[in-house]
């Protein structure tokens, strides 16, 4: 065993080594030839932990947009060197891989997780790294704390929001108690999640400012596969609406078991806990689910899906495209967005942190970024991407349209003076 273990070590080595040289050398040729630099970006990702079950399709969706960017142009005639690594959803781990992202010179970094986005956040602002998370926290979006944070979606604030005025204008205004009573809503969400807590602050403000009776918080895990005892607490206070904010696997559990205990409730749902594998894995208790979902489900007939399917079979074709989601589609929001800002920074003269986040990020304005995203704006003062939910319900097989929520028009006075970095 010994023996064993010590031959797949020199064969580590061995390889790294091959891979050093190799590299050396191509930089020596590139160099000799008068090649375009590459530009370093680091990915943070999570392939084996707690969001795994979204993770992983995101990181794929990552690793084929930076393909479609360097086979088209890359960034001005230079090409995008990734440096990808899974980081298991663990904060410390996050931490050293930002470390490993200085010293290989990474410009940019296109990261995971809302605890470890959140901790990083400080010093990506000291090192002036531009950080594009596939953490939507709202608390992230506040240029005064957290300058160099960046992200393609609607934040998560205002997606609860979204899905919560959509519910009350499309379904509580036609139930036959509107007007008698107070609609009933409750949350169910992993407590000692960063992601999954993030926006119940803003969930709870939304409820009151349209007159619900807000019920108990019920504490599902990330890793539950029984609720029951939860649905039974949501029983007793009957609620009209429940509000699902973890990602898939768990949000599934909980419906199957809204399901076969008869709650009886409406299920709104947090961008990735709503997704193609929820009708797989939760069945006939996903009929009727509403989601937030800001960009394109996987093979939908909109701008650049075709390009999304071609790279996901030419690079990933043991993946059928079948077990492909909406989060592969995400990965290349983020990604697409970074090149975007590389390019426009790149023309701008320097491509450092700041000129990345100034002359790139900072300069979009409307920008429409394709896969059936809302146009993208960001500024000095405000990071969030935009004022639009684009809510969709789960019927007969099939994810449409349910309402569009632009909150900024709804409540103009509370998302310029109350809602910013929430």
């Amino acid at each position: 065993m010994k023996s064993k273990f010590l031959s797949v070590l020199l064969a580590l080595v061995i390889g790294c080594s091959i891979l050093t040289i190799s590299s050396c050398g191509k930089k020596a040729k590139e160099k000799e030839k008068g090649a375009a630099p590459e530009i370093k970006i680091g990915s943070l990702n999570d392939m084996t932990g707690a969001t795994s079950d979204v993770g992983k399709d995101y990181a794929l969706g990552i690793a084929e947009a930076i393909h479609y960017v360097n086979d088209t142009g890359g960034i001005n005639g230079k090409k995008i060197k990734l440096h990808q690594f899974d980081y298991g959803y663990r904060i410390p781990e996050a931490l050293t891989k930002y470390n490993l992202f200085k010293q290989l010179e990474c410009v940019a970094i296109l990261g995971w997780g809302t605890g470890d986005t959140e901790a990083l956040a400080p010093t990506v602002a000291k090192d002036k790294i531009p950080y594009v998370s596939a953490s939507y926290s709202g608390h992230l979006c506040d240029t005064s704390k957290t300058p160099y944070n960046i992200f393609f979606a609607p934040d998560y604030s205002s997606q609860v929001r979204g899905l919560i005025t959509a519910w009350y204008d499309k379904k509580w205004k036609i139930h036959p108690d509107f007007g008698k009573r107070k609609p009933r809503i409750a949350a169910c969400y992993m407590f000692a999640s960063a992601f999954s807590s993030a926006s119940i602050k803003a969930y709870k403000d939304q409820a009151e400012i349209l007159g619900f009776e807000i019920g108990s918080d019920q504490d599902v895990s990330l890793f539950a596969i029984d609720t029951k005892s939860q649905v039974l607490a949501l029983k007793e206070f009957k609620p009209d609406v429940v509000l699902h904010t973890n990602t898939v696997m768990s949000v599934a559990a909980t419906l199957r078991d809204e399901y076969a205990l008869e709650l009886g409730a409406d299920n709104i749902i947090k961008c990735w806990g709503f997704d193609e594998n929820l009708p797989k894995l939760a069945g006939k208790a996903a009929e009727g689910a509403i989601g937030c979902s800001p960009w394109a489900f996987f093979g939908q007939d909109v701008k650049l899906m075709d390009k999304v399917k071609e790279y996901a079979k030419k690079y990933n074709p043991g993946i059928p495209l079948e077990k492909r989601t909406i989060h592969t589609v995400q990965g290349w929001a983020s990604a697409l967005g970074m090149a975007e800002a590389l390019k426009r920074a790149d023309k701008a003269g320097e491509l450092t942190g700041e000129n990345i986040l100034k002359k790139g990020f900072e300069t979009m304005k409307d920008f429409e970024l394709g896969l059936n995203i809302a146009p993208v704006s960001f500024s000095a003062d405000d990071h969030r991407p935009m004022s639009e939910a684009r809510i969709y319900q789960y019927n007969d097989g099939k994810f449409n349209l349910f309402a569009t929520v632009d909150l900024k028009k709804r409540w103009p006075e509370k998302w310029e003076k109350e809602w910013l970095g929430w």
